[in-house]
């Protein structure tokens, strides 16, 4: 099959379709850095089945499907096609029949991927094979991606071999091996549970054989108790019967007399309704009666009433009338009043114009006055202050030097005790310092601290060394052990198989056949069951119906000369030495047949495979073993099973004493290692308080000396100030005895207050002298403003009072007049209220007439109203009674019915029938139903007993048989498939040993001669090491460069190694070529004139074999080599697009033109 193309759909960075060309030759891959050229090597792996996302370069195998970009919206599907070319039809069967076998996977976002090959679905395994019976793959060698030169480098001769395996052919073949070998674990699993099964059933069926005799009791008792239950249900069926009869005989005789209770409240009903239909006419009579009679109770409240008003209304109008005559003439008084009170006023007006013309002149005199004093007053004042201003300057001086000197002897005994606490302090800490501890024997501490936590890491690290040497032998040891176990379990088990089957076909041990006391050779035991048979089973006790019995053999013919005697295999009893004696083992059936006319009478000859051959012409061909023959070997093999459980167990105890060996020295290594983990974590401890220590004691020292320089500095400066303060002292001191004399201003400001005083006084005099006058004639004017206002105001009063006499005059006369009318209404009012009350007696007579009819009608209603209750009540408990009646039919009915259902579902039949299943004659007296209760229950206890039990344990014993004979069918198709199954095994072993043999040889001659041609000399060889085993053993690489002695490949320069590397990947191609070859930037690591020859042996390959090279890389000599161009492009970020140019057509076009 050929590469033909691959097509991408959403795959990574190829989310617009794209098809990608794979032709003969070299093709090349370019593009800048992170462009997508290794997602097409990555579609490539991931269509041939590749499952690991690791591979893929993603943290899921969802990532593989577009996630999308600034302009482009991500992707839910990625599907990549391969195209193979099929035209040589080279393809698997199932995939021969087209020219072209196309490869899809499609992978669809949480729902994982889908296989498809020719458009049907297939599995990843079949895609996998497919490309690996072509030899490549996902994981080909073929497929060398970024860093596989490295990789191949760094492996291990493990590792490397797949190389080989490649180059062979057999990675299918591995693959199917694998396969096989699961198979074969599977089929030895299930023969394991077939054994287990097997047991299991043959426990099972004897535990089902007891469950049946208990099923048996089980019926036998339900029998009886359906007996006995069918006896109860018939009796209670027949009570339920004749209680249901009494039950309507009851029902009739209550019916009847509720028939007659009816008709009684019928006649009772119809004279209350007779009684009820006169009432409400008489109500209607009375209810008239009574409302005329209200209304002229109603007609002679409203007079009273109204009487009441009229006398009220009158009452009101003469006190009105004395009211508005009191008001007249208290106007008329006031009216009076108003004009002597007007001339009052006129008088006090002039009086006060008077004063105030003759008070103008005694005004201006005092004003002048009282300018002259207050000029005076100022003088005076500002002298005064002049003087107060001096006085106080010359206090605040003094007083200002008093605080000064006070302050300076304050702070200056400050400064004297701060000095003194100071000097206290620096003493202590002198003595502070000399007592910390030395921070260099806390150091020295430390570093012994620090060299016996090194002393027990290496203790531990050699501890751990043995422990792990000491583990490894311990796990090396539990492999024997295992082993010892699978083979001593293996054994007893088979034994304990052969037993059972023993011990299953024994027979009575009452007359034990001689077969039990017989040993035969091994291999002999179909040849003695061919031709003794069922002669086998006979006994050697005489008392026996057959038996064997001593016979003498003395005249008994030989055997033929070429026939061997059985009896010299057969260690037997007496009894049948004769019967062996004349039977002979010959080597085939062919020549048993040429001396049949040599035997005598008695004489018979065997093959080991069971043929015979009797004197009397009897002729028997080989056939499957007898049962005594099987039996035979069965003992033979239960004798050698002893043997080897004997072995196996020595085996065991020797591996298990090994192991307990080993695991006591590692338990004791486990213990030094706690204990050396112990003493790290004391000597980490011990270190950290010596270091703790070390830290506290530099910390103490640093902070005390720091502390003492500071106060050291603090008491210089405070020495400074104090003697700043002891010269600002003094100063102070004798400004104070400077200062003015404070005597001679308080006197002159004590005479200048004394003048001060007396200017105010004469102030205060012309002032209050002036004001006075003023306030007199302010208050005449204000007079004189009041009088005119009084004066307007008593003339406005005056008429005002006028109108108001003339309006109470006028009502006067009105209420006069309404006085007048009601004068009469009295009279009026008394004459209705006695024609009301003469109306109002004969009303109440006849509402008392009207009532009295009406309580006679009522009463008779309401006997006859006791009469139709008597009868409805009556008539009420007959028809309980006849409930009653009806309820204990129904009752009586229903455990009629309930019997019968019972019946029915317990006994299937009908009721009348069921006197025959409970053994009873229809003639004969019915028994006691406490005794059957009794007997029932007592039947039903012991049933009980029973417990649980299995109806279908005789159906389940058979069954159980049947599946035991299947299971022993299977295990035997089992046994059968485990032997193919190692045989093929084998043969795939043996054929992929001799195929990788093969491939070695031809690799190897090729990794020499490529080699040779990469490095323009020099010698390298390839060799399998680790194993004699080739599909287990390493492959090593030893190189000899031109000019440098053989070494191995580890030991090169890194160019060297890649050319080494490069060399063997080919060889492997040139052995098998695969397909297609993939290499991802392999000439990264070379200079130029290496990636010549790089170049140079892809143009041999390409021109020598079929295999389709893709190459990518950024040399711009291996790009001018390849055949054709492919050009990875990112115009849009994170998209990728491809582009390609054949640059032999190119050039065979600038040739032409």
């Amino acid at each position: 099959m050929k590469f033909n193309r691959l097509r991408l759909l959403g795959f990574k960075s190829f989310v617009e379709p794209t098809e990608f060309v794979i032709e003969r030759g070299l093709t090349g891959i370019v593009g800048p850095n992170g462009c997508g050229k290794s997602n097409l090597v990555e579609a490539m792996r991931w269509v041939m089945g590749e499952n690991s996302y690791k591979n893929m370069r993603a943290s899921g195998m969802d990532d593989v499907i577009f996630s999308g970009s600034g302009n482009r919206p991500a992707r839910n599907t990625a599907e990549v096609g391969l195209y193979l070319d099929n035209s040589d039809r080279t393809a698997p069967a199932a995939f021969n029949d087209q020219d072209e076998v196309q490869v899809t996977r499609r992978i669809e976002r949480e729902s994982g991927s889908v296989y498809r090959i020719n458009g049907k679905e297939a599995r990843a395994k079949d895609v996998q094979l497919l490309f690996a019976d072509a030899s490549t793959g996902a994981r080909s060698p073929s497929m060398v991606g970024q860093g596989r030169i490295g990789e191949l480098i760094q492996a291990k001769p493990q590792a490397r071999r797949q190389l080989l395996e490649e180059a062979a052919g057999i990675s299918g073949l591995h693959s199917r091996r694998h396969e096989a070998e699961l198979r074969l674990r599977a089929a030895e699993t299930n023969l394991e549970r077939l054994d287990d099964v097997t047991s299991e059933l043959e426990s099972q069926i004897e535990s089902l054989k007891r469950q049946a005799r208990q099923a048996n009791r089980f019926r036998s008792l339900s029998a009886e108790i359906r007996q006995l239950e069918a006896t109860l249900l018939h009796i209670r069926w027949k009570a339920a019967k004749e209680q249901e009869a009494e039950a309507e005989s009851a029902l009739s005789q209550a019916t009847s007399l509720v028939a007659q209770k009816a008709q009684e409240q019928m006649e009772a009903a119809k004279a209350q309704a007779i009684a009820a239909h006169k009432l409400p006419e008489l109500r209607e009579a009375e209810a008239n009666a009574a409302a005329a009679l209200q209304r002229l109770q109603i007609a002679r409240t409203q007079i009273e009433e109204e009487a009441t008003r009229v006398a009220r209304r009158k009452t009101e109008l003469e006190e009105r009338v004395r009211q508005l005559e009191t008001d007249m003439e208290r106007e008329n008084v006031l009216i009076a009043d108003n004009a002597g009170v007007l001339a009052r006023l006129s008088e006090e007006e002039n009086e006060l114009n008077a004063a105030l013309e003759a008070s103008g002149g005694r005004s201006v005199e005092l004003k002048e006055t009282y300018e002259g004093a207050a000029a005076q007053l100022a003088d005076s004042e500002a002298e005064l202050a002049r003087i107060t201003g001096n006085r106080a300057e010359a206090a605040a001086e003094r007083s200002q030097l008093e605080k000064s000197i006070r302050e300076l002897a304050e702070r200056r005994q400050r400064l004297e005790s701060q000095i003194a606490r100071q000097d206290a302090e620096l003493s202590a800490l002198a003595e502070r310092i000399a007592g910390l501890p030395d921070p260099v024997a806390k150091k020295a501490d430390v570093e012994r601290a620090t060299e016996t936590l090194a002393a027990a890491e290496v203790k531990l690290a050699d501890i751990e060394a043995a422990l792990e040497a000491a583990r490894a032998a311990e796990t090396e040891a539990r492999g024997p052990v295992a082993e010892a176990k699978a083979r001593l379990n293996a054994a007893e088990t088979e034994a304990r198989t052969i037993a059972r089957m023993l011990n299953a076909g024994a027979s009575s041990d009452l007359f034990p056949p001689v077969l039990e006391k017989i040993k035969v050779d091994r291999g002999f035991e179909t040849a003695l069951g061919a031709a003794l048979g069922d002669d086998l089973e006979l006994p050697t006790d005489d008392a026996a119906p057959a038996y064997w019995s001593l016979a003498d053999g003395g005249d008994d013919p030989l055997l033929p000369a070429i026939a061997t005697p059985l009896l010299t295999h057969v260690r037997a009893p007496g009894e049948l030495s004769r019967r062996l004696g004349q039977i002979g083992i010959v080597s085939d059936f062919d020549t048993a047949l040429s001396l049949k006319a040599q035997l005598k009478p008695g004489q018979r000859l065997v093959t080991k495979d069971g043929a015979m051959v009797r004197w009397d012409g009897y002729v028997a061909s080989a056939d499957a073993p007898t049962a005594a023959a099987m039996r035979l070997e069965q003992k033979n093999r239960l004798a050698e099973l002893d043997a080897e459980v004997i072995e196996a167990t020595t085996g065991l105890r020797q591996a298990e004493d090994g192991l307990r060996q080993a695991s006591e020295k590692l338990a004791a290594l486990s213990n030094e290692q706690r204990t050396a983990r112990d003493a790290i974590r004391e000597a980490t401890s011990a270190l950290g308080r010596a270091r703790d220590e070390l830290a506290k004691a530099e910390r103490a020292a640093g902070e005390l000396s720091n502390r003492r320089e500071v106060l050291t500095e603090s008491r210089a400066q405070v020495g400074a100030q104090l003697a700043e303060a002891v010269e600002a002292h003094e100063g102070a001191s004798r400004a104070m005895a400077d200062a003015p004399d404070l005597s001679d201003l308080d006197r002159a400001l004590a005479e200048i207050q004394a003048k001060v005083a007396g200017d105010r006084a004469t102030v205060a005099e012309a002032r209050a002298a002036h004001e006075g006058l003023e306030r007199e004639n302010a208050g005449r004017r204000n007079r004189l403003a009041s009088i005119a206002n009084e004066r307007q105001g008593w003339i406005d009063r005056a008429a005002k009072a006028e109108s108001h006499l003339a309006s109470l005059a006028e009502r006067l006369t009105g209420t006069r007049e309404e006085a007048e009318k009601i004068a009469d209404a009295p009279d009026e009012i008394d004459l209705k209220r006695r024609q009301l009350m003469s109306e109002l007696t004969k009303a109440e007579t006849a509402r008392k007439e009207a009532a009295d009819k009406l309580a006679v009608s009522e009463t008779a209603s309401r006997e006859a109203d006791k009469v139709a209750t008597e009868a409805i009540t009556a008539l009420s408990q007959s028809r309980e009674g006849r409930g009653r009646a009806e309820e204990r039919l129904m009752a009586a009915r229903e455990r009629r019915e309930e019997g019968e259902a019972r019946i029915r579902e317990a006994l299937n039949c009908s009721p009348h029938e069921a006197i025959r299943q409970s053994g009873l004659k229809p003639d004969d007296a019915l028994p006691d139903p406490a005794i059957l209760d009794r007997n029932l229950d007592r039947l039903r206890v012991e049933r009980e007993r029973l417990g649980a039990v299995n109806l279908r344990a005789d159906e389940e014993q058979a069954e159980l048989s049947e599946r035991l004979n299947l299971i022993v069918t299977e295990r035997e198709d089992v046994i059968e498939a485990i032997r193919k199954l190692r045989a093929g095994i084998q043969s795939l072993n043996r054929e992929g040993r001799e195929r990788l043999l093969a491939a070695f040889t031809v690799v190897n001659d090729q990794f020499q001669r490529l080699f040779t041609h990469l490095f323009g000399g020099g010698t390298a060889e390839l060799q399998l090491i680790e194993s004699d085993d080739p599909l287990e053993a390493g492959l090593e690489i030893l190189a000899r460069p031109p000019g440098k002695k053989p070494q191995t490949m580890t030991l090169l320069s890194g160019g060297e190694q890649a050319l080494t590397a490069m060399a063997l990947i080919f060889a492997v191609f040139l052995t098998n070529p695969a397909p297609i070859c993939v290499l991802d930037e392999v000439d990264a690591p070379l200079d130029d004139h290496n990636v010549e020859r790089y170049c140079n042996l892809m143009d041999e390959m390409a021109r020598t074999t079929e295999t389709r090279f893709v190459i990518i890389t950024h040399n711009p000599i291996t790009m001018a080599r390849m055949n054709r161009l492919f050009g990875v492009t990112m115009a849009e970020q994170g998209v990728s697009q491809l582009v390609s140019v054949d640059l032999e057509t190119a050039e065979q076009l600038r040739e032409a033109s």
